[in-house]
């Protein structure tokens, strides 16, 4: 397989994103086929590329892709991706995976049976600058994490409540559909996590079922902890998207609005009444952070093309999953969540 057909199935604001980043995409990806129930939107995303196969019905696409990127809403997830699955396409899904344990196991399990690559779209871990934060930990160079802290804060409703508003539509809340990125990134960077706690709240947020606002912290095996404090009530934010690591050299900054990393330091131990001398240096710097979704798509026809297995594969995604569903339990119960073994 010189080239992969790849197919958009779900054309909301989700794929134009996907669709506007093709042009930065490898010339080993070629977008054959688009499909959404709303012909209008089809028609949209498939004006910016070149002349694909439209339809109205996924059913259709088969002999038009070799794999597909599934951007529906999550609670139609598991059934269009096992469709692909069980007729041996590739499927690259928007996440969450599934919205239970129970679809994400069977959707992972028809992939392995059906020898396809199965990869959940977690564009963060892919951005050049998360890329960057992470060799930076890795090298040892900061000396030990003490504390990772994420940020972010936007103001996110849909024109219409029934999305948004429907808890079978989004499989949870502000955490499940949108923090699986995020917690996704704090086992990637801490390791093993031990317990938890999640609390939520749907001030400012009343046209959601389930929470707009998260607040989640986190302890690890290492002895790091982690927080992760979200939004989508956000009339203003200063932060937006913000991630920070405490180490035991100083505090290593990404800020993805200005797509820079920033090491901040001091020259001593902090004593009352005398003022430490703070030093800031940009070691990275890419300028104008973007969503920049032509990273994961890159990987993942890398991984179909070489057998390789995605960063964010199936396994992976629903490890993020079992962390979330675990603090919600967690919360309901009023307690701290035993987030060993996961």
């Amino acid at each position: 397989m010189e080239k992969i057909r790849l197919g958009l199935v779900g054309c909301g604001n989700m794929m134009k994103t996907h669709a506007s980043a093709v042009d930065a995409c490898t010339e080993e990806l070629s977008i054959t086929a688009v499909c959404d129930i709303i012909p209008e939107r089809m028609q949209e995303v498939a004006a910016v590329l070149d002349h694909p196969f439209m339809t109205t019905d996924y059913t259709q696409m088969l002999d038009h892709v070799d794999a597909v990127l599934i951007a529906l809403p999550h609670d139609l997830h598991y059934e269009c991706g096992l469709f692909f699955a069980h007729h041996k396409k590739h499927v690259l899904m928007e996440k969450p995976l599934c919205n239970t344990e129970e679809e994400s196991l069977k959707l992972i399990e028809a992939c392995q049976e059906n020898n396809v690559t199965l990869m959940c779209a977690y564009p963060v871990r892919y951005w050049p600058g998360i890329v960057k934060l992470k060799e930076l930990v890795d090298s040892g160079e900061y000396g030990k994490v003490i504390m990772m802290s994420i940020w972010t804060e936007q103001l996110t409703k849909y024109p219409t409540p029934y999305h948004w508003g429907h808890t079978a539509r989004l499989g949870g809340g502000q955490l499940f559909s949108h923090g699986c990125h995020y917690i996704d990134l704090l086992l990637w960077f801490l390791g093993e996590p031990v317990s938890g706690t999640h609390i939520g709240t749907n001030v400012g947020t009343e046209w959601l079922m389930r929470e707009g606002t998260s607040a989640v912290t986190m302890k690890f095996k290492s002895g790091a902890v982690a927080y992760h404090g979200a939004t989508w009530g956000a009339r203003g934010t200063r932060l937006g998207y913000d991630f920070q690591i405490q180490t035991e050299k100083g505090l290593l900054d990404y800020d993805h609005k200005k797509g820079a990393i920033t090491f901040y330091s001091r020259s001593g131990v902090h004593v009352p009444g005398q003022a430490a001398q703070p030093t800031e240096e940009v070691i990275w710097d890419q300028g104008n952070g973007q969503k920049a979704t032509q990273h994961e798509i890159n990987h993942f026809v890398d991984c179909v093309l070489h057998g390789k297995t995605p960063l964010t594969s199936g396994e992976e995604a629903l490890r993020s999953l079992r962390v979330i569903w675990k603090l919600y339990d967690a919360e309901k119960n009023n307690t701290v969540a035993d987030l060993s073994n996961i």
